[in-house]
C-alpha cells in the first residue's frame, strides 16, 4: 500500500522526480537497468557486483512506475515489496529488483 506523500505543485513534483531519479543514476552509475518514470524521466542504473550493460534498442532490465510512487519508495512512504504487490511497480529482467535502493539514503 502507498502512503500518502506530501502534496506538490505540478513544476515541483516534476522537478523533484527528475533531480531524486538522476541523482539516483550519479550513485549507481552504469547501464544495467533502466528505470523510466514517465512522463518526467528515464534514467539507467549500475550495480557494482555486476557486468554487461545496455546501449540501443529495449534493455533487458526495466522498472517502470509513476511519479507518486516513485516518491513514495524514495521517503520511504512505501516499500518496494508493498509497490510490487499492489502492481505499482513493473519490472521485468533478471536484474530489475531495486527494492535495496530505497528509501534514498539508506544503502551504503
Amino acid at each position: 500500500m502507498v502512503r500518502a506523500t506530501p502534496s506538490l505543485d505540478a513544476p515541483s513534483r516534476a522537478q523533484a522526480v527528475r533531480a531524486l531519479a538522476r541523482w539516483l543514476a550519479l550513485d549507481h552509475p552504469g547501464h544495467l537497468v533502466e528505470l523510466r518514470i514517465p512522463p518526467f524521466v528515464a534514467v539507467q542504473l549500475g550495480f557494482a557486483d555486476a557486468t554487461g550493460g545496455h546501449r540501443r534498442g529495449t534493455p533487458p532490465n526495466v522498472v517502470e512506475t509513476d511519479p507518486d510512487t516513485f516518491l513514495a519508495l524514495v521517503t520511504g512512504a512505501t516499500s518496494w515489496t508493498s509497490a510490487r504487490a499492489a502492481n505499482l511497480v513493473h519490472a521485468s529482467g533478471a536484474r530489475s529488483d531495486l527494492g535495496p535502493l530505497f528509501p534514498l539514503g539508506r544503502h551504503p
